[in-house]
């Protein structure tokens, strides 16, 4: 007998140079997603603050994890009975760089925290230059509703090991903000590694991005087997999935790639 599915939203807007009008529009989304039923919701990278190209304003806009960013996601969590999980820009240790974190709160406070593993220093960008990598640690994880959710971020996504340690950590739902950058092939590269981290890691994938200029956008919702269950478009908007748990038993019935697999993911 299944489950009740559990809502899980993708909010897609395009974060700014103002903490303020950021938090108005996850306000917004946020409230706009809790009444379509989602549970959990999911904003894109660098939600806090974000300004393109990178300069100093970036540490200049860095926050603690008990800052008013965590803090104002915790009232709002607590109000809607919701789990946000969004970009955070973390201060650093050296004052100059930051951590791109990703923070799941809920009317508890935080309940997880990942601090982006890859930087995106690729395709003439150079990520590294003003933001702190991540150490590598135990998988990130928070559990709502009977589901286990993991966290990730956007170029972790060219990095199959960072969704297979979800796996092994039996997560059932992964979840990525993003600033997917557009150019050549990019909307075709995030929708592709997307469905196969879902397809073959035999779980629930929700990512999120910023929209056009700079998205790619394209925000979803994927199953199991690869197939968007909800998506948005390049506008600023909100898709809501409703996941049926037992979907995870019934595809790993039939393909038991993970049970089969003979390597295990160790760190460099």
């Amino acid at each position: 007998m299944s489950r009740d599915s559990v809502g899980i939203a993708v909010a897609q807007f395009a974060p700014a140079a103002s903490r303020e009008a950021n938090l108005a529009d996850i306000d917004e989304a946020t409230r706009t997603a809790a009444a379509r039923g989602a549970r959990v919701i999911v904003f894109p990278e660098y939600s806090s603050y974000f300004v393109d190209p990178f300069d100093d304003s970036l540490a200049a806009n860095a926050e603690d994890l008990d800052g008013p960013f965590v803090r104002h996601l915790t009232a709002l969590a607590a109000e809607l009975d919701v789990v946000v999980v969004a970009g955070l820009l973390e201060k650093a240790d050296d004052g100059k760089r930051v951590r791109n974190a990703v923070v799941a709160v809920s009317a508890d406070g935080l309940r997880s925290v990942y601090r982006k593993l890859h930087l995106y220093d690729a395709f003439g960008q150079r990520e590294s230059d003003w933001v702190e990598p991540g150490e590598i640690s135990p998988p990130q994880t928070f559990e709502l509703d009977g589901l286990r959710f993991g966290l990730m971020t956007c170029y972790d996504l060219r990095f199959p090991e960072v969704a297979r340690t979800l796996a092994d950590a039996g997560v059932d739902v992964a979840l990525v903000p993003a600033e997917w950058v557009r150019g050549p092939l990019k909307e075709h590269h995030w929708r592709t590694l997307l469905q196969a981290r879902a397809i073959e890691n035999t779980f629930f994938v929700a990512a999120a991005d910023h929209p056009p200029p700079l998205g790619v956008g394209h925000s979803m919702v994927i199953d199991p087997q690869g197939v968007v269950l909800a998506q948005v478009g390049t506008a600023t908007d909100v898709a809501v999935a409703h996941v049926d748990p037992d979907v995870i038993a019934r595809v790993r019935r039939v393909n038991p790639a993970l049970e089969l697999r003979r390597y295990r993911v160790t760190p460099r």
